[in-house]
């Protein structure tokens, strides 16, 4: 198990680059992760809903996601809230106090998920989440060391250089655990080393001779992780408007964003600059297309939408004969109105829409989750993707679907053409559907398929983790 000393030190990458490496070698391997917090949602082939990062660890292992790779899910719906995912499927939301009370019940799941994998495996890599060093959230722990020393799995702790102060965060984890946690880790590795790593040789022997943990090697900075999904919007937070060189797409950051990684093949496109815009910011008047991504909570995130007056910015881009694209709730916020009459998302009942799309959404508390086939209607060329959404959106524009999906009509298409909506996320993984849409903006496009680019990556980065880190090492742990 790989625990880190803080969130957003690698973890993730870390294990779907082993899971790579290991797969590469011959070996039978799995992802795990006991409880992930992440509106990036993906589809498991056996039915319901996992972590994109575990989505991503299932394909570096050359297999299909699993329910059981990620059995519990939380997804933030407002700031003190989540719904709950179990095995994939809805149990319901609760605030964070109520939640820490209902983890230990959830142990059961999460132990029985991880007995599935190990007997269809030869390893089972399983990533931690945040920090072990959060002693404050101990009792009932079932994401780092509560599943660890129920599960009896040994634990590697992973430190990132980068951010500054590994060697405080690796030996003051190691002093405020109690005993029993402390004698589950076997050691640390360093991540995110950029330059000469021998410099670092004094900062090893220091972190060995405080903790008496022995060091499996540093990585270094991984420029591969770039073609890879981030796994939460934490990554957001550090992404620049960009030079302002080629097209450029604004796409506006909602408080509650999901699956943001339908925007990645846009941003690997060469003649493309993807723009995220945060609150407080305009959308930028030079922009040939913005994109609405999906969001967790559409209501209310329309609502902060007008907030930042992005209403008004969209529609004077729009009048400019600009192209607007909406991808689930992006494309439900298109239309005239959204209505949560059943408070399914906990938050306002309604909200007035962009009124892009003559279209309206009533939420509803089925919700469809599938992997699909579809093809698009403008340009008739494939494509392939997800579905995970409530609600169902109707009106006079869906006459014109922007999708056939499994032969039944998708989205909604203005009559001008420039503004369409969709349900099917991993539109832009499509070469062919994204060059033929960048090419209506004026941009050349490589024209390549983003899941062959997902997986050159991923190979690049096992390449990096058998030269650096002491495999044999943390196989011999493994046992």
């Amino acid at each position: 198990m790989f625990q880190g000393t803080g969130s957003d030190v690698g973890k993730t990458v870390l294990v779907a680059g082993l899971c790579r490496l290991l797969a590469n070698r011959g070996m039978t391997v799995r992802p795990f992760k006991p409880q992930n917090m992440s509106n990036n949602a993906a589809v498991a082939a056996d039915g319901g809903e996992i972590g994109r990062a575990q989505w991503l660890q299932a394909l570096a292992c050359r297999t299909e996601p699993s329910v059981h790779m990620n059995p519990v899910l939380l997804k933030p719906q407002s700031d003190h809230g989540s719904q709950i995912v179990v095995h994939g499927t809805v149990r319901g939301a609760a605030r964070g106090r109520d939640y820490q009370a209902l983890k230990p019940q959830l142990l059961a799941s999460v132990l029985d998920s991880f007995e599935r994998l190990t007997g269809q495996a030869d390893i089972v890599l399983v990533e931690g989440a945040g920090s072990p060093a959060e002693i404050n959230l101990r009792a009932g722990d079932i994401a780092n060391m509560g599943f660890a020393t129920a599960a009896g799995v040994p634990v590697i702790l992973v430190g990132d250089i980068d951010r500054g102060g590994v060697i405080a965060s690796l030996v003051g984890t190691h002093a405020i655990l109690p005993e029993s946690d402390r004698a589950m880790i076997r050691g640390f590795l360093i991540n995110k080393f950029r330059g000469d790593v021998s410099l670092f040789d004094d900062g090893l022997e220091a972190i060995e001779r405080f903790t008496g943990w022995r060091s499996f090697g540093v990585l270094p900075w991984l420029k591969d992780v770039s073609r890879l999904p981030a796994e939460d919007s934490v990554a957001l937070e550090r992404l620049s408007a960009g030079g302002g060189a080629g097209v450029t797409i604004a796409v506006p950051v909602l408080d509650r964003v999901a699956n943001f990684d339908d925007l990645d093949p846009l941003a690997g496109e060469p003649g493309v600059e993807v723009v995220f815009v945060r609150s407080g910011e305009r959308l930028p008047a030079h922009a040939a297309a913005i994109v609405i991504p999906g969001s967790k909570s559409t209501v209310s995130d329309l609502l902060r939408f007008r907030d930042n007056g992005w209403d008004r910015d969209i529609a004077a881009h729009v009048a400019r004969g600009g192209h607007v694209v909406g991808i689930c709730g992006g494309y439900q916020m298109l239309g005239r109105v959204v209505r949560d009459p059943l408070g399914i998302e906990g938050g306002a009942s309604e909200a007035e829409g962009l009124g892009l799309l003559d279209v309206e959404t009533e939420m509803a508390p089925e919700k469809r989750v599938e992997t699909v086939a579809a093809r698009s209607v403008r340009h008739d060329v494939a494509l392939s993707g997800y579905e995970i959404h409530l609600g169902v959106t109707t009106g006079p524009d869906c006459v014109r679907p922007a999708l056939l999906v499994e032969g039944r009509p998708d989205g909604a298409v203005s009559e001008s053409g420039r503004v369409f909506g969709t349900y099917l996320h991993g539109l832009f993984d499509s070469g062919a559907f994204r060059a033929a849409w960048l090419g209506e903006l004026g941009a050349a496009s490589h024209g390549g398929d983003h899941r062959a680019i997902v997986e050159a990556a991923l190979d690049a980065i096992a390449a990096q983790m058998e030269e650096h880190l002491d495999v044999e090492g943390l196989l011999a742990v493994a046992g």
